[in-house]
């Protein structure tokens, strides 16, 4: 995953970057080159580690605890990483999470999201599922099986 991220934006320094289901990784890898990165989580224990992970590799990132079916965070922001969040979101929250993600991506900026098949650990996702819940504002321009798992990458971009 970092070295896909890495190729796809280590041009771009300076750029913000909206993380959902919070690790820290991500987002301190990216802000060593140069990003500005926020993540939400609604679990306590999950942003705090990400802040530790933070604080020991000496980057500046935020890390909020909140609901990503409600977003109270300003954008725009460039890039967007879901790695398991949503497909663990019920139905009914799934409308409020894309208009969410909707208002704090700007036009242009990439939406890149992870996520099960039906069937598995979570709720799930079919590619119908992503159509569908992102219509409104964003376009889904790729489509990659995940291995060792059913389960998928999907790349949307912001109209």
């Amino acid at each position: 995953m970092r070295r896909l991220l890495f190729s796809l934006w280590y041009w771009l320094p300076g750029k913000r970057r909206w993380d959902t289901g919070v690790t820290g990784t991500n987002a301190v890898y990216l802000a060593l080159h140069g990003w500005s990165a926020v993540g939400v989580d609604f679990a306590g224990r999950a942003i705090a580690k990400a802040r530790r992970r933070a604080r020991d590799v000496g980057v500046s990132c935020t890390f909020l605890v909140g609901d990503v079916t409600r977003l109270e965070v300003a954008g725009p922001f460039d890039l967007a990483l879901d790695l398991g969040c949503l497909h663990s979101i019920a139905i009914s929250g799934r409308t409020g999470y894309a208009s969410g993600l909707a208002r704090v991506v700007r036009s242009g900026g990439t939406y890149l999201l992870y996520a099960f098949a039906p069937g598995g650990p979570a709720f799930g996702l079919t590619v119908e599922d992503v159509r569908a819940t992102f219509t409104d504002a964003f376009d889904l321009v790729g489509v990659e099986e995940g291995k060792g798992r059913p389960s998928a990458w999907y790349t949307l971009v912001r109209r």
